[in-house]
């Protein structure tokens, strides 16, 4: 890239690696494939709406296709029936991909992981989670905040890694 500087009349030359260029562009146009599971879902849909505006951080345009996503959000209680489901549109999502859990329940199984039979124990037993956001459910903020984590994890990454 050529910038002129119109001070000096100068001409200079913007030098960076591909890790970088790549990486930002990754990292500042992520497909979400949504995954709302129960409560949590209500506030991630208020984070995509116009008070929160998740489009503004460059992951606006969920995706109903694992496919033509790179980030699935699991929000909400994870069920064993549900689990297999999740494993498999994981295993269709294309490289690289990256998890978000949102909630409690996503996380550790919350109030329902102590008498329940058929509540997993959080995803990352299933899948390999990215970013926690916590809570029950956690706010529109939180969530914004994981994004903005996994945005710095994706940045620091080298495209060469798998993962």
């Amino acid at each position: 890239m050529v910038t002129n500087d119109t001070k000096t009349g100068e001409s200079g030359i913007i030098l960076t690696t591909a890790d970088y260029a790549i990486n930002w562009a990754r990292s500042n146009s992520l497909w979400p494939l949504t995954f709302g599971l129960a409560c949590c879902a209500i506030e991630m849909m208020a984070t995509g709406a116009a008070k929160y505006d998740i489009d503004r951080f460059g992951a606006g345009v969920f995706r109903p296709s694992p496919r033509q996503a790179d980030l699935m959000i699991v929000a909400g209680t994870v069920t064993f029936k549900m689990a297999e489901l999740i494993k498999r549109l994981y295993a269709q999502m294309p490289e690289p991909k990256y998890v978000l859990a949102m909630g409690s329940c996503s996380i550790s199984g919350g109030p329902f992981s102590k008498d329940s039979y058929s509540v997993l124990r959080g995803v990352d037993l299933i899948v390999p989670v990215d970013v926690f956001v916590p809570g029950c459910p956690p706010r529109p903020e939180a969530l914004l905040e994981g994004l903005i984590k996994l945005q710095g994890i994706i940045k620091k990454r080298s495209i060469i890694d798998k993962k």
